[in-house]
């Protein structure tokens, strides 16, 4: 939310936040000047460029061509927008690894889970070299 530099957010419904008095709740990265200022040029940002309708339509493109690896180790391919999840039928380290090496940075989640949370411009093609190298290491 803060275009990179550090910011913190807490969302409570009311019934929560009424539990909350001032200096209940404090936190290193949240509401200062400047981190507001980039969160509200991130947040002008991704309205003006329209970058919501790239993270559905790229988001859903993606979904469908994990989906399209016809692979016995992949268990469920599930997501919503751009972040995306494969699970695996075994551990997923070695590929987090073996992407690195390919030049794309991933993680693995619940030992079998590979997670997927590419930058919001990302666009089809960026996808069909990433499903490519997947394709190759799977």
């Amino acid at each position: 939310i803060g275009g990179g530099v550090p910011m913190g957010g807490i969302l409570a419904t009311e019934k929560v936040a009424s539990a909350f008095v001032p200096g209940d709740h404090g936190t290193t990265f949240g509401g200062g000047p400047l981190v507001c200022a980039a969160a509200n040029a991130v947040l002008d940002t991704i309205e003006e460029d329209n970058l919501l309708d790239n993270v559905n339509e790229v988001g859903n493109y993606f979904i469908e061509e994990l989906k399209k690896l016809d692979k016995e180790i992949i268990a469920d391919v599930r997501g919503k927008g751009l972040m995306v999840g494969l699970e695996l039928t075994k551990p997923g380290a070695e590929y987090v690894d073996k992407l690195r090496e390919k030049g794309f940075l991933i993680n693995c989640t619940a030992d079998k889970v590979l997670r997927f949370v590419p930058p919001l411009i990302i666009t089809k093609e960026d996808i069909d070299e990433f499903v490519k190298a997947l394709d190759e290491i799977l």
